[in-house]
């Protein structure tokens, strides 16, 4: 029993030193996310190894929403019209997508105020979350792919960049 909490206490350390670690790196990495409530060092770290060393081949926000899993599908049939979510992209980013909007339905004022009036409209929890994430994604790509004033936002801007 000794030697079991002897190594539990070892461990515990080493955890504790590579998180302060992390938390080094990606502060370093990622300053502009890191001031984002709610957002910690292992779910920056997540989305950074997501867009990788070449955040500029993601051309729109929809790209990096597909890259994370979280771009709606069309799920409809009939008279429903409703979409599903993507299980598709990389894991780990939808899952820190999933935890950041968990993280705010629990405390800030606009998501929460978001939640009470999409379940007023009749809309599930899984639903919410789906539409959270895609906003999340949203705002996260503008903090992770710094704009160059030559660079369009959207689609839209394509168009009139032509």
């Amino acid at each position: 029993m000794r030697s079991i909490a002897l190594r539990y206490l070892q461990l515990n350390d080493e955890i504790t030193e590579l998180d302060r670690h992390l938390h080094r790196l990606v502060s370093q990495a990622a300053a502009e996310l890191m001031a984002v409530k709610g957002l910690g060092a292992e779910t920056v770290a997540a989305l950074r190894i997501a867009v990788g060393d070449n955040p500029e081949r993601l051309r729109s926000e929809s790209a990096f929403a597909h890259l994370c899993g979280v771009a709606p599908i069309p799920a409809s049939s009939g008279k429903t019209s409703r979409h599903r979510l993507n299980r598709g992209g990389d894991r780990q980013a939808n899952h820190a997508l999933y935890m950041i909007a968990v993280t705010r339905m629990a405390w800030e004022p606009r998501t929460r105020a978001y939640v009470a009036r999409r379940t007023a409209e009749g809309e599930t929890k899984s639903e919410i979350i789906r539409c959270l994430k895609r906003h999340i994604a949203r705002e996260i790509y503008r903090l992770l792919v710094p704009r160059t004033p030559a660079q369009p936002s959207s689609h839209r801007d394509l168009a009139t960049a032509a």
